[in-house]
């Protein structure tokens, strides 16, 4: 990986963190100031946000992590499965978070129950990323055998050598 395409990766996540936390600041901050007169807080839905935003902060982490790995030549090993693990959960995550605003928002919705239709989808391609990513891991594991394969075959060549 290039240093540019690093550099790149790093400013993208490094915002998008920026962005997230500046959401949840705003979205307690909104929550712990008193709503206009005959306002509802919408206390769940802000909280449903709150939890959304730190599921993709946790992803952001994971990902930050794996590129440093590949900038070192360090991600072909067992360490990058924790962070690979990260992401899929993370993912998950945010896939039960938008279950949950579906589920928030359904009773408005009665009038056109295709919305919730389509959130329900959302919902399950939001799951299929974390199938994509569980085949992205086994992918990682196989070549990290083969990298723990290939060094232990180079130490058996150095010692008849």
């Amino acid at each position: 990986m290039g240093k540019l395409t690093v550099r790149a990766l790093r400013a993208v996540l490094a915002v998008v963190l920026v962005g997230t936390v500046f959401v949840q600041v705003s979205m307690v901050w909104a929550m712990a100031t008193d709503p206009e007169e005959g306002a509802l807080p919408l206390t769940p839905l802000r909280v449903i946000v709150i939890l959304g935003m730190v599921s993709v902060q946790v992803a952001l982490v994971c990902i930050g992590r794996l590129v440093t790995m590949v900038q070192h030549g360090t991600v072909f090993s067992h360490a990058a499965f924790r962070y690979v693990d990260g992401v899929i959960g993370a993912i998950v995550a945010a896939a039960l978070v938008w279950f949950a605003a579906t589920a928030f928002s359904a009773p408005g919705q009665e009038e056109d129950p295709g919305v919730i239709v389509i959130m329900g989808g959302i919902g399950v391609a939001i799951l299929g990323v974390a199938l994509i990513v569980s085949v992205l891991r086994t992918l990682l594991a196989q070549a990290v055998a083969r990298d723990v394969e290939a060094a232990r075959m180079r130490a058996e060549l150095d010692e008849v050598i």
